[in-house]
C-alpha cells in the first residue's frame, strides 16, 4: 500500500486528524489528540508505526519479517510495518486495531465529545 492510500485510509477513520508534531518529515495521525499512527516522509520504503496489543505485537513479529518492534517507540506497544511488504487487507486491519486501541484509552470526556460531534 502506497503512502497516499495509507494517508487516505487513516483519515477515513472517524475524527482522525493529521499533523506534524515532531518535525516536518514525521506525519502523525491522531484521534482525540492521541497518536495512532506515524509515518516518515523521507524513508525510501513506506513504513508506518502502529500501536498494538503487546501479545498480538509479538505474534505479528514472529509471523511477518516486515513487522518489527516500533522504531523510536515503546517496543512493547508499537510495531513498525513495512507497508508495501504486507497485504492491503492486513495493513488496514492493523491501522484499525491501532485506532481502536487509542480510542478505547481516551479519557471519558474526550470520547463523549467525539461521540457528540458525530450527531
Amino acid at each position: 500500500m502506497h503512502f497516499e492510500r495509507i494517508r487516505e485510509f487513516c483519515l477515513s477513520k472517524m475524527h482522525a486528524q493529521e499533523s506534524f508534531p515532531f518535525d516536518e518529515l514525521t506525519l502523525a495521525f491522531t484521534i482525540g489528540g492521541k497518536i495512532f499512527a506515524l509515518m516518515s516522509l523521507d524513508e525510501p520504503e513506506v513504513r508506518i508505526n502502529l500501536k498494538c496489543d503487546p501479545d498480538y505485537a509479538v505474534e505479528l513479529r514472529e509471523q511477518f519479517e516486515s513487522i518489527i518492534p516500533g522504531y523510536h517507540m515503546n517496543k512493547k506497544h508499537w510495531n513498525t510495518v513495512f507497508a508495501e511488504k504486507i497485504s492491503t487487507e492486513l495493513l488496514k486491519k492493523l491501522i484499525g486495531h491501532s485506532y481502536d486501541l487509542v480510542l478505547d484509552k481516551l479519557p471519558k470526556n474526550i470520547k463523549e465529545n467525539l461521540l457528540n460531534d458525530q450527531n
